[in-house]
């Protein structure tokens, strides 16, 4: 396979061309650390991976993955979803709650995640999406890392497409999905006390998933979680 072609690398809010030598040290440097992707622009389906100063993708990108300690604007991936050719826009935004299993008063949840293996599987998950909905047109999936308080965002997932039932079918799948398979757990805090939530703690591979997303493999982290 052919190595992707390297348009530039995003300092703050600019693109800033690279090519030749310049880029294959990008490259290199991507590979040896994985997390550095997030500050890659690509030729092809992926957007430059959102922290809260990278732009708005390109009109050619229909993938917007994001694993940031930024706060989640909707209205943003709302306006970047819509599009001439789509009939329904389905967004689902995670807050954080007050309370959780067994306890009341949650006042924030401090999200830690494995950061090398988190981008890489949400792209396999959209992937997967893209294969069980093929008129998917575009797809965010941004997720918080860090301390995250009462009543903010700390999930998105969205969809476009020209029907309604592909958009809502396959937002319920990415979310479950995400929840079950993505290497980020979350720690819930309240007044006196703290704990890991139980149902974060075990990942399940994207290929052990059922076919069913309401299925028994995602229903036992989907409740907890």
């Amino acid at each position: 396979m052919a190595p992707e072609a390297i348009v530039g690398v995003w300092v703050g809010a600019e693109l800033v061309p690279v090519a030749g030598f310049v880029a294959e040290v990008v490259v290199r440097q991507v590979r040896r650390h994985p997390v550095n992707d997030s500050w890659m622009a690509r030729i092809g389906d992926r957007a430059p991976h959102y922290d809260g100063r990278v732009p708005v993708p390109p009109p050619d990108v229909n993938t917007w993955i994001a694993l940031t300690h930024h706060a989640l604007d909707v209205r943003i991936a709302n306006e970047w979803l819509s599009r001439p050719e789509c009939g329904a826009v389905v967004v689902f935004n995670g807050l954080v709650r007050d309370h959780a299993e067994g306890t009341t008063g949650v006042t924030h949840i401090d999200y830690e995640a494995y950061a090398e293996e988190v981008i890489p599987r949400m792209e396999a998950l959209v992937e997967q999406a893209r294969l069980r909905w093929p008129d998917l047109v575009r797809v965010v999936l941004w997720h918080r890392e860090g301390r995250v308080m009462l009543a903010e965002s700390s999930v998105v997932v969205a969809v476009s497409s020209p029907h309604r039932g592909t958009a809502f079918e396959a937002s319920r799948f990415l979310i479950d999905a995400l929840k079950a398979t993505i290497p980020i757990w979350k720690k819930e805090f309240w007044n006196g006390g703290s704990e890991w939530a139980r149902g974060s703690q075990h990942i399940v591979e994207l290929v052990d998933l059922s076919s069913d997303v309401s299925g028994d493999a995602t229903s036992d982290v989907e409740a907890s979680r």
